[in-house]
């Protein structure tokens, strides 16, 4: 798996990154937990879910925000992590220009970032936000949500409360024209310990079925003159 260095908008960042041997193949870009506590993108959920995407032949790339790792910087509460991003996606991009598809998945933070990265780039027609933390971080951006996606996270999870999760899948839900898949794991907490292997049978059920063309939304009904 390619180590790479590409520039960011706070100096280098590190990566690494894995083309796909087809020409148009989708994108996928994976976002870390929080770098100020431990999140790097040797996580092993971020490491899971790239080789989740790399396996089913999409260009896939995985970095350490600024000021993690050999990445350049320093921690940004949120705002330059963003840029981080966005400057991660037109590395890909510059390389694959013509990609069929662009997908983002994060975890916790990193799933509060590539929210944020969605409303910003409308090639991204896909998603997945694992244990995201609507109690600690504003969503309120997502009016409306541009793409449909899948948001899971654990029962048991004391970092972002389920009742707080659930607030934030059913403002989505009541828009039209996406379609917000929701899955809970039992029994998981915010790390998944223990439940890693469940939370991935999810995530790789979910990305099947779209790549299927299934899970689509249905569209908006006629309005009755």
């Amino acid at each position: 798996m390619p180590e790479i260095i590409f520039n960011g908008p706070a100096g280098r960042l590190e990566g690494r990154y894995q083309p796909s041997k087809q020409k148009s193949a989708p994108i996928a870009i994976i976002l870390h937990p929080h770098p100020q506590f431990g999140g790097t993108m040797n996580n092993q959920i971020v490491y899971q879910l790239f080789y989740m995407f790399q396996k089913r032949g999409f260009t896939t790339l995985r970095f350490n925000f600024r000021g993690i790792g050999r990445s350049q910087g320093e921690f940004d509460h949120g705002a330059g992590e963003l840029s981080d991003a966005a400057s991660a996606l037109d590395w890909v991009q510059s390389l694959h220009p013509d990609p069929k598809s662009c997908w983002v998945a994060g975890y916790s933070f990193g799933a509060w970032i590539g929210m944020q990265l969605l409303m910003r780039r409308p090639e991204i027609e896909g998603f997945m936000a694992v244990a995201p933390q609507p109690n600690i971080y504003d969503f309120s951006f997502l009016a409306p949500c541009p793409s449909s996606g899948l948001i899971i996270n654990g029962d048991s999870d004391k970092v972002a409360p389920e009742k707080d999760v659930n607030g934030l899948v059913d403002k989505l839900k009541a828009q039209k024209g996406i379609l917000i898949t929701h899955k809970t794991v039992p029994g998981a907490n915010h790390f998944f310990n223990g439940q890693i292997e469940n939370l991935m049978a999810e995530c790789e059920d979910y990305l099947d079925r779209r790549l299927n063309g299934e899970l689509t939304p249905e569209p908006a009904a006629k309005r009755i003159r």
